[in-house]
């Protein structure tokens, strides 16, 4: 297997794009309105789906990086919300031990989470992320798999499943993989550059 060393700058880098910024950081969230200045008050009555449905109608349609990462901060809130109190709190344990770097107890928290909620999109999300952290890359590619076959839009898995495509030298799927990231968050600035980095010598060859 591939072995490549995570800096520390790749690896915060690594950590935002599964999570998001806000849930990395020590502030006070922010109110609503400052963090989605550029999105409407949800309807009183809107349910999970139908806010997920209309936040990615949002994402799809904003160009500007800013107001496109409030957006995906919502989006990744509702993701971490599984219904149940007890879940969320692994799921913030286990955040809390990945960007610590305390291993063993992130896995220790993620292991509880992805068997008691295994239809939690989050947990396996969660998951893979601390495969991919360990360099243990198959283990990360399954994980994302199943975070997906949950939530088949989760831009975040997708970001993972990408870079470790690119990592094993599987430049025509990594190039898919970013590609559909890109139609559902066309903003993000990793993903653009992916798309013009790889297509022209994947789109240029014959395969």
């Amino acid at each position: 297997m591939v072995k490549v060393a995570i800096r520390p700058a790749a690896y915060a880098v690594f950590l935002c794009l599964a999570f998001g910024p806000a849930q990395l950081s020590a502030q006070p969230a922010a109110a609503p309105e400052e963090l989605s200045p550029a999105v409407a008050p949800a309807p009183e009555t809107e349910t999970r789906e139908e806010a997920l449905d209309r936040l990615f109608l949002e994402l799809a349609a904003t160009e500007d990086e800013k107001a496109a990462e409030a957006i995906a901060e919502d989006i990744r809130r509702l993701w971490a919300k599984s219904g149940s109190d007890s879940m969320d709190f692994l799921l913030e344990r286990t955040r809390k031990a990945l960007t610590a770097k305390k291993y063993d107890r992130a896995r220790m928290h993620v292991s509880a989470l992805t068997r008691l909620a295994p239809d939690f999109a989050e947990g396996w999300n969660a998951a893979a992320t601390l495969a991919y952290l360990q360099e243990d890359y198959g283990r990360a590619a399954v994980e994302i798999e199943r975070a997906l076959a949950l939530e088949p839009r989760h831009f975040s898995a997708l970001v993972g499943f990408a870079m470790i495509l690119e990592k094993v030298e599987r430049k025509q799927a990594a190039l898919a993989a970013w590609r559909e990231v890109e139609r559902l968050y066309p903003a993000l600035p990793r993903a653009k550059e992916a798309v013009e980095r790889l297509a022209p010598e994947v789109d240029g060859r014959d395969l």
